[in-house]
């Protein structure tokens, strides 16, 4: 009788010793990703890389910019790396920029699933969902944080009051070298904390203190080189030790503290009076016709994700901030001799006042320039296949944009690789640059944009008014950068010596 090719290839497969079948099975892995990539001859190009790692192994998680500019150089404005089942695209240059993210924002405008944010997250939140359920919380959540006083006087006049909290925290350092990380932290999360929880926390409260050191915990992890093999094998992965599991251990930290105040909530909520954002959720939650993605679980994770933008990102370009301060004096003094011209010493700043102030706006813009926390945006997904720069992007293709180059472009800043605020200024008016993207740009901009931006010159303006910061004697400064989910300065020293007028 006869046997049919697939019994004959069943036998021989069953016979094969080990070592035959690994090598099949690498080759068959490695044709797999050609056949992929030559589909269409004008697929984006892209280093070689091995199978099933991909280009895993050449990339430096110590600095990974480095590793991506030296693509970027190599490949042009538009290139392809692979881990795993993984395809990620990397876009250089204002012009595709641009084309992504506003031009082509229908097609990129989800998050990828990644594995491990699946695992603590699901597809939950603010931040990494996608779809009709993006678009009703975020919804919900611009609301709520208008309703709190966004973009009006009564949030302002908060960021005030924690800007005179933390001023007297750093004047109780007494001009002695001390790490601003902490105090810096805690009063930009205040403020994050008194629209969601409903209270600021002070800066003494041992249990706060240990949220934000997880939360500080979970950015630096997740780059780390084990936390991004989660994303390539899962199944293998999450029973393996590692800094991974450290990640879920800290996260999971986070959620129990948030899954606490929304049971307080529950406990003591007023029917008539809205508190804050949980209580404002937990009121929407009690609607019979509310959309199927309002659920407590996404409260949690939507929460979680409030107090993690909300604290990250300003708190760490404040500290960049008065790290560049101490290391250039003359801009220091320059911008400390417009607060004194436009503000002086007998009361606060307020909004009303940066108008008046084109340098120390200007600076501010260039903290965030060089600072660059966000090097490669918060990644997109394509949602289908399209065309970018001539080059065919199949569906469940990962976008970064090369945000790092188009803020050092030498085609954009006279000084790229130099902190001048000369770079935001036009005959001494401040001016705005098209090729300034640390909130993003298009549909899925940061949520929180217009909050960070009233933030970082409310703070920055109040503790320069009050202190010239320098660095402790006989001690140079260092500009390395800690790198994780965002680039934040190395741990350093600093002293903040009181203004006499």
């Amino acid at each position: 009788m006869q046997l049919s090719l697939g019994s004959v290839f069943l036998s021989l497969w069953e016979k094969a010793p080990l070592e035959t079948l690994l090598l099949l099975s690498a080759f068959l892995l490695i044709l797999a990703q050609y056949l992929q990539r030559m589909r269409h001859l004008n697929y984006p190009p892209g280093p070689p890389g091995l199978p099933v790692l991909g280009n895993f192994l050449q990339v430096d998680f110590k600095n990974p910019q480095i590793s991506m500019q030296k693509l970027a150089k190599k490949y042009g404005n538009i290139f392809c790396t692979h881990g795993g089942n993984l395809t990620f695209m990397m876009i250089t240059g204002l012009p595709l920029i641009k084309e992504v993210l506003i031009n082509q924002d229908q097609v990129f405008i989800d998050r990828p699933q990644f594995p491990i944010h699946l695992y603590v997250f699901k597809t939950l939140g603010l931040v990494m969902s996608s779809g009709q359920e993006w678009r009703q919380q975020r919804r919900f959540a611009l609301m709520t944080l208008r309703n709190f006083g966004l973009g009006k006087k009564t949030l302002e006049d908060r960021i005030r009051e924690e800007a005179r909290y933390l001023t007297e925290a750093i004047r109780e350092e007494k001009g002695q070298p001390f790490d601003p990380h902490f105090q810096i932290n805690n009063a930009v999360s205040n403020i994050i904390c008194s629209i969601t929880f409903g209270h600021r926390f002070d800066y003494h409260d041992s249990q706060f203190r240990q949220l934000l050191k997880s939360l500080d915990d979970v950015m630096v992890l997740e780059a780390r080189w084990e936390c991004q093999l989660f994303n390539m094998f899962p199944s293998i992965m999450k029973f393996l030790p590692g800094p991974h599991q450290k990640y879920f251990r800290e996260w999971r930290k986070l959620g129990s503290f948030v899954k606490g105040v929304i049971k307080q909530h529950k406990e003591d909520l007023n029917p008539e009076e809205t508190r804050d954002f949980i209580d404002a959720y937990l009121k929407e939650l009690s609607k019979d016709n509310i959309h199927s993605s309002f659920t407590e679980e996404n409260l949690v994770v939507c929460t979680l994700d409030l107090f993690l933008a909300g604290t990250e990102t300003t708190s760490t370009t404040l500290r960049w901030a008065l790290l560049y301060m101490a290391v250039y004096p003359e801009f220091q003094g320059k911008i400390q001799a417009e607060i004194d011209r436009v503000i002086g010493q007998s009361r606060q700043p307020t909004m009303a006042d940066k108008e008046n102030m084109p340098y120390t706006n200007a600076a501010i813009h260039e903290v965030q320039r060089m600072g660059n926390i966000l090097p490669f945006n918060v990644p997109r997904i394509s949602a289908f296949d399209t065309t970018v720069a001539g080059y065919h992007v199949p569906k469940g293709t990962i976008l970064m944009t090369n945000l790092t180059a188009l803020h050092r472009d030498p085609d954009e800043w006279a000084t790229p690789e130099t902190f001048n605020p000369e770079h935001f200024l036009e005959n001494g008016q401040f001016k705005k640059r098209e090729a300034f993207l640390p909130f993003s740009t298009g549909k899925r901009v940061c949520l929180g944009e217009q909050l960070a931006r009233a933030e970082l010159f409310l703070f920055f303006t109040s503790l320069l008014q009050k202190f010239t910061f320098q660095a402790p004697p006989n001690t140079q400064l260092s500009l390395d950068i800690r790198y994780g989910l965002t680039l934040s300065p190395v741990s350093y020293q600093i002293c903040a010596l009181p203004r006499v007028m």
